[in-house]
């Protein structure tokens, strides 16, 4: 292990929530401008070219430590199948935009800090008292107010969004796994290259031509995704999965603002309700434990 990959040592909560927040920036203005676009444009298209202007990213990043050097990963098997999930949850991500307003998806989406913290006791051993699986629990009574089983029509197209969260969560869980052995160019070599690759195979096949207007937006996509996934890789490698979640919770505020801008959509009060039990319940688990940490 490289003293540049090991997490031990490393962990820096301010630094982690700076790079949090500012992914959480960069996902919601992409969100926004996905959603504006999904009405016109294949979804794999616009997959490929996000994922084609990463691996320039990438290569920027890493350039002068090489790309090959950089690409040199302690556990290439676990990188490649981080990668592909990051492909797949995008996707169901994206899909969800085209049937749901941006703050009702990232409503459900936000459950995706609590299915780490689960996650992250099951697989990382990261420790977790009865506050933490808590605010799990609360985190789920949010997502039935937002859904409202047996008291409203049940849409199929509300569980994207969950299925969205658990890809999440668990890719959020899958970073933190490499970064005990990987370095952060790594892993976004990594990130940029097998998801291009993925979606290689589906993006040519389905290309509508952009007008100027169109590349602009997809270039802007794609920008603002590899600005956002390096943030959260710098993140979980500069603090625990668990401790920087709380901030993750921005993305809501972010992308309910944007949305009511943008489209006019404005929450439900149900949605609203929901989403206050989600983040009302992280946000209780963080303070409880900054206090008992002290």
């Amino acid at each position: 292990m490289t003293p540049q990959a090991g997490v031990p040592g490393r962990n820096n909560n301010s630094r982690g929530a700076i790079f949090t927040m500012l992914a959480m920036l960069g996902f919601a203005s992409m969100d926004t401008i996905t959603k504006w676009m999904v009405a016109d444009y294949p979804i794999g298209q616009m997959m490929w070219v996000r994922y084609a202007i990463f691996c320039l990213f990438a290569w920027f990043v890493v350039r002068r430590r090489g790309l090959r050097a950089a690409a040199r990963s302690n556990r290439p098997w676990l990188q490649f199948g981080r990668a592909l999930l990051a492909v797949i949850e995008s996707a169901v991500f994206v899909l969800a935009f085209r049937y749901l307003p941006l703050a009702d998806t990232h409503a459900i989406a936000a459950t995706s800090p609590l299915i780490v913290i689960a996650l992250g006791v099951l697989f990382l051993g990261e420790k977790a008292g009865p506050a933490r699986w808590a605010a799990v629990a609360a985190g789920f009574v949010g997502v039935l107010l937002i859904v409202r089983p047996g008291f409203r029509e049940l849409d199929w197209t509300l569980l994207i969004p969950v299925a969205g969260a658990i890809l999440w969560g668990a890719y959020q869980i899958l970073i933190r796994l490499c970064a005990r052995t990987d370095t952060p160019d790594t892993t976004l070599v990594w990130s940029a290259f097998v998801a291009f690759g993925a979606t290689t195979l589906v993006g040519p096949w389905q290309w509508r031509w952009p007008d100027a207007t169109g590349w602009a937006l997809l270039v802007a996509i794609a920008s603002l995704g590899a600005l956002a996934h390096y943030a959260l890789i710098k993140a979980l490698d500069h603090a625990e999965a668990g401790s920087v979640q709380p901030y993750s919770y921005t993305l809501l505020v972010f992308v309910t603002i944007l949305g009511a801008i943008v489209f006019g959509d404005v929450p439900n009060h149900w949605t609203l309700a929901g989403a206050a039990v989600i983040v009302a319940s992280g946000l209780y688990t963080w303070h409880h434990e900054r206090r008992a940490s002290r």
